[in-house]
């Protein structure tokens, strides 16, 4: 609890990114964390992506002591579940059953972005006088506020998860794959941690590669020619509309994402007879490469991993970067040298029945994915276990 005497925070939805001044929200903001800065979520909202009429109505929270402004926290009232990578499918589906209302639900995370990071940028002063139990109850209070039947935080750091880990709470585990540079010089020296047999067939499927005729260009920056942004986006329109979905995110995000953040954004384009034919999109942070999205048009053996898996650890090395994050989805990743990572999100429901089921069940999948987690490390192919 904030200090005897002390004002009780409380917390302001703005229905834009625009009612919290740039200057204000970045101050908040660590580091150079890419998907909360401010010029990120103003360039979802400005082209469109993440609006009512999508389904994200933009609802940010501000936290304030008085009228001093001391935390902000990316937030939208959903009204489907879409986008998110912490599935709860199955919840709105009881929820339906029972011909109870599920949505709207208050969601605290990065749309279309599956990625550890901050998401309560506080003060830190203010930060050290919370406690749990106040966080959830301002988060509660904001939920009931707008009347969203249930509020979710995904994908929280470690910071954030001491402020939100108290007995009782609805915490799910997930698991994912990271690549860890331990100040490797080159793509080699990371092989050489490997057993043979893995090390043999990486360096073949890059060999594959190569003998199809394809190399790789790298884009960074300011430096990313406008044709080059385009045919990247025509890949990634087509991963979306070969399994018969919408792209969650439309051209001019790109390219106002490489306009407002030139220095975080790096394409890399396979080319095969000087015509691209896949791409793939990085962006970076402190110490962390993250790898978001993809796209081809052509189908060759071992194009994807090459083109987002090994072309990224060598942008990762080259860059010094600490951890390449690659993405969601992945048991593949395993066997080419990414470490499994558990990811965690907190979830409050207000309807006392569902909680109680659904509190029984993170129980019982955070028990399976503790498993899996242990499965996959003892799975890694470096020679003597030296991950961790």
């Amino acid at each position: 609890m904030p200090e005897s005497g002390s004002p009780f925070p409380h917390i302001r939805v703005c229905s834009s990114i625009h009612d919290i001044p740039e200057a204000d929200w970045n101050a908040l903001c660590p580091g150079t964390y890419p998907f909360l800065k401010h010029e990120f979520l103003k360039a979802l909202e400005d082209t469109g992506c993440t609006t009512s009429d999508t389904g994200w109505t933009p609802s940010h929270l501000s936290f304030w002591l008085e009228d001093r402004l001391v935390g902000v926290a990316p937030a939208w009232l959903k009204s489907h579940s879409m986008g998110e990578y912490v599935f709860d499918w199955a919840w709105a589906d009881a929820y339906r059953r029972y011909r109870e209302s599920y949505y709207p639900k208050l969601l605290i995370a990065v749309p279309f972005t599956p990625c550890q990071g901050p998401r309560l940028l506080l003060e830190d002063t203010f930060r050290a006088s919370l406690s749990p139990a106040v966080v959830h109850q301002l988060l509660d209070n904001v939920c009931e506020s707008i009347d969203a039947h249930s509020w979710h935080l995904l994908f929280p750091n470690d910071d954030d998860q001491g402020l939100l880990d108290q007995p009782g709470s609805l915490h799910r585990l997930g698991c994912q794959f990271h690549w860890h540079n331990r100040n490797y010089r080159s793509f080699d020296e990371f092989l050489g941690k490997l057993t043979s047999r893995k090390r043999k067939s990486i360096r073949k499927e890059r060999r594959q590669i190569a003998e199809f005729g394809v190399s790789f260009q790298h884009f960074s920056g300011a430096d990313i020619p406008a044709p080059v942004l385009s045919v990247f986006y025509t890949f990634y329109k087509a991963t979306y509309f070969k399994r018969g979905q919408r792209p969650y995110l439309n051209k001019p995000f790109f390219q106002r994402l490489c306009a407002t953040m030139p220095e975080q954004c790096h394409i890399i384009m396979a080319v095969k007879d000087d015509t691209m034919i896949a791409g793939a999109l990085f962006l970076t942070g402190d110490d962390t490469l993250y790898g978001r999205y993809w796209g081809c048009l052509e189908e060759y053996d071992f194009l994807h991993f090459e083109t987002c898996y090994y072309q990224g650890i060598d942008l990762a090395i080259e860059l010094g970067l600490s951890t390449f994050d690659a993405g969601a989805q992945g048991e593949h990743k395993l066997i080419r040298g990414f470490e499994p990572v558990i990811t965690h999100s907190w979830h409050g429901i207000r309807h006392p029945g569902f909680r109680d089921a659904i509190h029984r069940f993170t129980l019982e999948e955070a028990d399976h994915v503790q498993h899996y987690f242990d499965d996959a490390t003892n799975a890694l192919p470096f020679r003597q276990q030296e991950s961790g």
